[in-house]
């Protein structure tokens, strides 16, 4: 193993010493970036990482509903809810859908919601307890910023723990699932256009879904690698309509 990777497995080892040694030279510190240096070290060390139930933290349950009893299952709602808001902006755009087509999109809506039932909101993406191929963090529960629409990366290594203690988990509603071909500027509304002028193809709604719901097309990034400017990125064409099957005759 390398230095930094010792110097890394001992400090997690000895993570309640460490912060006590830091907390101590932090109340005689005055250098404004020694101060931040060992703040921050601070807050990520301590809480109880591997704390699941309630009386385990009391501390990173205070201000949540009693009906939350372990970090994963608040965690997962947390994910749902933002699924939702999703879902009820692409329901809500039904008022500027042509009036012919909005029984069609309507029937869309009915689709992708039980679609998203059935995978209980894609809660999992923010659970812990689920296994690696679904969840967006690491067994512990340490999220790494994906990086903004435009790049592979996050240039900034951001990283994050919400299971590790309160402020981490309010620090974490921050952070963005981005849509990179954009939810209103592009999506929704290709959507609606697509069942507008349909003239007897089926939508492809399985795409859209796939867009508007999953990691197919969400990023999930720290706000400061959130950018709000145009993305100026499309649906694919040829994915807006099933393709009809080829009826071959016997010859």
């Amino acid at each position: 193993a390398s230095d930094i990777e010792r110097f890394l497995a001992a400090a997690c080892r000895q993570g309640d010493a460490v912060v006590q040694a830091a907390r101590r030279l932090l109340s005689d510190e005055r250098a404004p970036r020694r101060q931040k240096l060992l703040a921050d070290l601070i807050h990520s060390l301590s809480g109880d990482i591997l704390a699941e139930r309630r009386g385990q933290d009391e501390r990173w349950f205070e201000g949540l509903e009693s009906r939350f009893k372990n970090k994963s299952s608040y965690m997962r709602y947390s994910c749902e809810s933002r699924i939702r808001s999703y879902m009820k902006e692409v329901s809500s755009f039904i008022s500027n859908v042509h009036p012919t087509a909005r029984d069609a999109y309507k029937g869309i809506i009915d689709l992708m919601t039980g679609k998203l039932k059935s995978v209980k909101y894609n809660g999992c993406y923010f659970d812990r307890r689920e296994e690696e191929a679904v969840r967006l963090c690491t067994a512990e529960g340490w999220f790494s910023c994906q990086g903004p629409f435009d790049r592979d990366d996050c240039p900034c290594k951001h990283s994050i723990n919400p299971y590790s203690n309160r402020e981490s988990r309010i620090l974490f509603s921050t952070w963005n699932l981005d849509h990179i071909i954009e939810k209103k500027r592009a999506v929704v509304p290709e959507l609606a256009e697509a069942v507008t002028i349909r003239d007897g193809r089926e939508v492809n709604w399985e795409y859209f879904y796939q867009l508007l719901f999953t990691v197919d097309n969400l990023k999930l990034v720290h706000i400061a690698c959130h950018k709000k400017t145009n993305h100026n990125l499309h649906c694919d064409k040829t994915k807006i309509y099933k393709k009809r099957k080829q009826n071959h005759k016997i010859s």
